[in-house]
């Protein structure tokens, strides 16, 4: 999926998830995009792209020039049915990061901590100020603010992220943890700045019906691949070839890198940059050569863009191709299956939690053709 997550949305999830805690950081300007994340309801962690761009380098380089960094840790209390907006406009005036604990209570069952990061020297109670103004709040919430080094919070943040178990004798792992079961198949990620460590429903519904399609030599395509997850799982279970496409270059920078932590062949991974603009995306004649060539298709990205981009997404799929679509809540299947059921038949809906996952087999002969 897409950090540059378009028109269609506000809030872009990240890598991990550990407990209650989601990482996410908001997109501004929001650009139009055909491919994007899904949003999450829960909204626990939100971080700027330029702490996250500090995260992603810490695993791999020496941490010793973070540790003399400072920053100002904020702890706002504020209530329940304001905190997400309230995170957002903190962002939006200087906050390094947002998160929320839900299940950490301030002696009150309409309030809530945010706890907020704030790079040194930041005029923290001018940005609270604006931000409480921005949503409305007539004065400023209560806050306390202690000085921290930034590599402990770096630090921390790693240690929580976990391997993922995504169905028996399939893990994702973090590329600075041990995984679990040595003998299960083990994706190993580094999350950069894109989507998809396995931990959100919609990806494990991905993989899972993944695992289940691939016998051996298929070609597959990742239709917004993020972190590239999707694409190096398929090699990993026995397809031939994968190819990922995605609009943001960072994803394809991060699908790189994880293609070479798994030890996949280039010559069976293949990640392109598409255009972001959903009107050039269109006029392009291809962007990956071979229509109607690929076993598998997987889009895992938000309804509108899979609507707007229906034809396009079916246009890869080889007749009886497996197409797949996720990204999408609950009570958004019926408007994709309207959508697709002129290119696919045998729909079938898989869910996990207030998300869901459309597959079907590409029609022969569609109408029209």
């Amino acid at each position: 999926m897409a950090a540059n997550a378009g028109k269609y949305l506000k809030t872009f999830s990240y890598c991990f998830v550990s407990g209650n805690r989601i990482p996410k950081f908001s997109l501004s300007p929001l650009l139009t995009s055909p491919f994007s994340s899904t949003i999450d309801k829960r909204r626990q962690l939100l971080i700027s792209p330029s702490l996250i761009a500090h995260f992603s380098s810490s695993s791999s380089s020496s941490p010793t020039h973070y540790t003399s960094a400072k920053y100002l840790s904020v702890r706002i209390r504020c209530g329940k049915d304001i905190v997400d907006s309230l995170s957002e406009a903190l962002l939006s005036f200087g906050a390094s990061s947002t998160s929320v604990d839900e299940d950490c209570a301030c002696g009150s069952s309409q309030e809530i901590y945010v706890d907020t990061i704030f790079p040194d020297g930041q005029d923290v109670s001018k940005c609270i100020s604006y931000a409480a103004d921005s949503v409305g709040l007539k004065e400023s919430p209560f806050y306390e603010v202690t000085i921290d080094d930034q590599y402990d919070w770096l630090k921390k943040s790693q240690e929580s992220f976990k391997p993922v178990k995504v169905m028996e004798g399939l893990w994702i792992v973090p590329e600075w943890t041990t995984p679990s079961d040595v003998h299960a198949t083990n994706i190993i990620l580094h999350p950069g700045l894109a989507f998809g460590m396995g931990e959100h429903p919609t990806t494990k519904l991905c993989l899972q019906l993944l695992h289940s399609l691939v016998k051996g030599g298929e070609y597959f395509l990742d239709y917004g691949t993020g972190t590239g997850v999707l694409a190096i799982a398929s090699l990993k279970f026995g397809a031939a070839f994968s190819v990922g496409i995605d609009v943001d270059p960072q994803a394809i920078e991060s699908g790189q890198k994880n293609a070479a932590l798994n030890n996949i062949e280039p010559e069976k991974l293949q990640l392109h940059l598409v255009p972001s603009d959903l009107a050039e995306y269109k006029n392009c004649e291809a962007y990956i050569s071979g229509k109607e060539n690929f076993d598998i298709v997987i889009a895992n990205i938000l309804q509108n863009p899979l609507l707007d981009l229906a034809d396009y997404v079916v246009s890869y799929a080889k007749p009886e191709a497996v197409v797949a679509l996720s990204g999408i809540l609950s009570e958004q299947v019926p408007a994709i299956i309207e959508r697709y059921s002129q290119f696919l038949e045998g729909i079938s809906v898989s869910t996990m939690d207030d998300w869901a996952c459309v597959s079907g087999k590409k029609k022969r002969l569609l109408s029209g053709s």
